[in-house]
């Protein structure tokens, strides 16, 4: 077994103090230098071993300015992309034909980093967060497959800084409308408002950075925060500042990693946040490192010294003027969605929400639709195209609208199988007419019920839409038997009438 000094030092003074051995005769048994027994005999500490200044290294030497070099040019390159000592070995080998052992490079780098100053670490100070004093905003972005598809998805974050406790939220873009909703959201999950917010420079909070902490705030933020009445902190900008709200940067990794891994596979964005939402109530068990609780319980403690939100709601909605255009569309950042034919060439207003499109026409609303996820794509309700292809039923086929409406349900197999049948009937002419008639009936009958007639219609091959529209009142509102009061028409009662007065005229022609 191998010896510590400190022991083989305690050996020898045990051996001189019993035995009285010689310095001579304890190195001889200890197998030591002389200069170690008397070092041991004079004190049971081993002195501190002397630093040697490092030789001449003359295999690295002829590479030392391209090394430094090297070293050099790191510090402004991304963390992981760094040359490690191993690196640097094998790009000397393999581009300057060096022949030195990977060691020397390794031990020549290691001294290097220390000399040029690239070894420092900045420090940093712990921080004690009092109960709703602070909390911590940002984005994060993760992937989902979305019907299917591969979509990019950016999660609004805010963390209390004292409990621990999160609120999460999926959205298509990282736009103003979603920073804002995403506060009005998070501060009515949590049931009050923070003293204090800290943030990076986003784009939605802050047009421009002044000096030092200073900010020009963009307008609409600088609304939300005079309406929840909370201050706002903006941190260092670039890399330098993360650490002022690492624990919202640490959380969204998390939070990422626990409850977003494997990629998640959802229908629609509704069904995302309503896993984002299990993901926050099953983080209430959660014990954070350091903490005494978990979060659900420091957080309903947490809660009671937050403030109170105010009356009133904040509308995050961006208000907008947009023209309709010849295909009955408004274009809203550069995606298209359409409104009813009658508002061609009209100025609409439109409020820009972070999921959703309002198109109002004064206080009408006109047109909603879900927002779009990618650009120069085109939103259409078939419903907005009605009466206009009424008088153009040729344009119905190929309408993207149609398209549209298939792909979202609202266009059945009852739809296309009444379509077919009245074409194959009537023309197509009339047929499509008919089919349009019937949609347009939809604005007033269940959907439902027309569905049934329709099938109704193919079966016995009575397809006039008109026919269609009756069959569909009747199934929407089922007749209903009428109670009729027997006592209060008992009045009316008569006797039941006889023929015993034609039995006498009868007997009286016999004669």
């Amino acid at each position: 077994m191998v010896r510590s000094r400190v022991e083989l030092f305690e050996e020898i003074r045990v051996d001189h103090r019993r035995e009285g051995l010689s310095i001579r005769e304890l190195a001889a048994r200890h197998k030591v230098h002389r200069r170690t027994v008397r070092a041991a005999l004079a004190s049971p500490v081993p002195p501190a071993r002397k630093e040697y200044s490092p030789r001449g290294r003359p295999a690295v030497d002829p590479f030392r300015d391209v090394i430094d070099a090297w070293l050099v040019a790191d510090a402004a390159a991304p963390v992981k992309q760094r040359h490690t000592a191993r690196r640097v070995w094998q790009r000397l080998v393999a581009e300057h034909g060096a022949d030195v052992s990977e060691v020397s490079v390794s031990r020549y780098v290691a001294v290097r980093r220390r000399e040029l100053g690239l070894d420092k670490v900045e420090v940093f100070v712990p921080q004690a967060h009092d109960p709703g004093a602070e909390a911590e905003v940002d984005f994060g972005e993760f992937h989902v497959l979305l019907a299917g598809a591969d979509v990019k998805v950016w999660m609004f974050a805010m963390r209390l800084s004292a409990s621990g406790k999160a609120f999460h939220y999926g959205f298509a873009n990282q736009a103003s409308e979603a920073f804002l909703e995403g506060h009005v959201r998070a501060l009515a999950y949590f049931g009050g408002v923070p003293a204090r917010v800290r943030y990076d420079n986003l784009k939605p909070a802050v047009v421009r950075i002044l000096k030092g902490r200073d900010r020009e705030e963009n307008d609409r933020f600088t609304a939300l925060r005079s309406h929840y009445g909370f201050d706002s902190f903006f941190c260092i900008p670039g890399k330098e500042g993360a650490h002022e709200k690492g624990g919202i940067e640490g959380e969204i990794g998390r939070f990422r990693r626990r409850h977003l891994t494997p990629v998640p596979q959802v229908a629609s964005m509704g069904a995302l946040n309503d896993l984002i939402a299990a993901g926050d109530d099953a983080d209430d068990d959660r014990v954070i490192t350091g903490h005494h609780a978990c979060v659900g319980v420091e957080f309903a403690a947490e809660a009671q010294a937050l403030l109170p939100l105010p009356g009133e709601g904040f509308d995050p909605a961006t208000i907008l003027s947009a023209k309709v255009d010849s295909r009955s569309r408004v274009c809203v950042r550069q995606a298209y969605y359409s409104v009813p034919v009658r508002y061609v060439a009209r100025r609409l207003t439109v409020r820009l929400g972070a999921t959703s499109v309002e198109v109002c026409d004064g206080a009408q609303t006109v047109a909603t639709h879900e927002r779009a996820t990618a650009k120069y794509v085109d939103v259409l309700d078939l419903d907005h195209y009605l009466e206009i292809l009424a008088r153009k039923p040729g344009a119905l086929p190929g309408a993207s609208a149609l398209e549209q409406a298939k792909k979202a349900g609202v266009f059945t197999l009852a739809h296309q199988a009444y379509w077919d049948a009245a074409r194959a009937k009537r023309g197509d002419g009339p047929g499509t007419r008919d089919l349009i008639e019937i949609l347009l009936a939809q604005r007033t009958l269940p959907a439902a019920a027309l569905e049934a007639a329709m099938r109704t219609a193919v079966d016995t091959g009575v397809i006039e839409a008109a026919c269609v529209i009756i069959d569909a009142r009747r199934g929407a509102e089922p007749p209903v038997a009428p109670v009729i009061d027997l006592g209060a028409v008992a009045r009316y009662d008569r006797p039941a009438p006889t023929l015993d007065g034609y039995d006498t005229l009868l007997t009286g022609s016999d004669r």
